[in-house]
């Protein structure tokens, strides 16, 4: 693989490997590959650009992030999760450019829709209205449940969750079996034991769970106003799909899962993962629980405002004028 811009590097590279494993001659190898002795000699001893020494160093960081993490790195995390843990400042370009030289690249997920439909009685507004921003914790709280085919068996587990919108931490989570109210109910109670004086909005989609009286109940005794997405409209949830969207991405990558129970500790583990080792870029580079924690200890947290959607500004700009 070239790195740098030598004519002829990987055969030179192919004419020292085989040299020093295999012992075959060297004049033989550069007949058969149409390269002068010469020349070869030359590059063998030359003195290596430090641009190029440079792009080695990086090669070699890209393939142990791309191996540590389970492949689920694209360029502009790549480049970030290295600048970041080595004190660098690779450039996005450079880090994908070699990237492509060395076949390496993020996983491309593929989503899935579904829709859960409700009684418009027992439905509530919309009042979050895709404003997905949040200036502090426990402002703006949503939730959803994902399933998990377990391999080899008919049968799944079902994931539960709540994200706060401040720093997508997921304030609590349950695994289970069954997709029941007991399983959110549960989901809710853990949120509200880890975080008794939280009064957010709570925003979910219309799933039969959330539009009961027993959790409109739930919500009523804790003050917290019930904000519910759009029939057929996901995007009204947007932070919990992409969160489920991550996870599955990146989980079956990372973990080696064949039953229930290797699914279970996937998930758990992903999800610590998630909150305490996973930098986001919005953050600049911190995980979810040192933003929590960063702000849940100061008077004044820190701002984090969401990157403007390039093509969502163009759409809006054509279709909404």
């Amino acid at each position: 693989m070239r790195l740098g811009k030598v004519r002829h590097e990987s055969k030179y590279l192919a004419v020292r490997h085989f040299h020093e494993e295999k012992g075959w001659g060297i004049g033989w190898m550069c007949r058969q590959l149409e390269i002068s002795r010469a020349a070869y000699y030359k590059w063998l001893h030359r003195n290596v650009p430090d641009a190029e020494r440079e792009n080695i160093r990086l090669a070699g960081l890209i393939r142990e992030y791309d191996e540590r993490f389970g492949h689920i790195l694209g360029y502009r995390r790549m480049t970030s999760w290295i600048n970041h843990f080595n004190n660098t400042a690779y450039s996005k370009n450079r880090v994908h450019r070699i990237m492509r030289k060395l076949g390496i690249h993020s996983l491309i997920r593929k989503k899935k829709k579904k829709y859960t439909y409700a009684k418009p009685d027992e439905t509530a507004e919309n009042i979050l209205q895709r404003d997905f921003y949040a200036h502090a914790p426990n402002q703006k709280w949503a939730t959803d449940v994902t399933e998990f085919k377990v391999p080899g068996e008919k049968k799944k587990l079902y994931l539960s969750a709540i994200i706060d919108l401040y720093d997508r931490y997921p304030v609590a989570y349950v695994i289970s079996s069954r997709n029941d109210n007991r399983l959110v109910f549960k989901t809710f109670d853990k949120a509200v034991a880890a975080f008794p004086e939280a009064r957010p909005v709570f925003h979910s989609d219309r799933g039969f769970q959330y539009t009961g009286k027993v959790f409109k109940n739930k919500l009523k005794k804790q003050e917290m106003e019930q904000s519910m997405s759009r029939v057929g409209h996901c995007i009204d949830n947007g932070p919990t799909e992409g969160f489920w969207g991550i996870i599955k991405s990146e989980m079956y990558q990372m973990y080696e899962i064949t039953d229930e129970s290797s699914l279970r500790y996937a998930i758990k583990d992903y999800l610590r993962f998630y909150s305490e080792e996973r930098p986001q870029d919005r953050y600049h580079c911190k995980t979810p629980l040192e933003v929590r924690r960063e702000a849940l200890a100061s008077d004044l947290p820190i701002e984090y405002p969401i990157p403007e959607n390039k093509r969502i500004s163009k759409y809006k700009e054509k279709w909404c004028a």
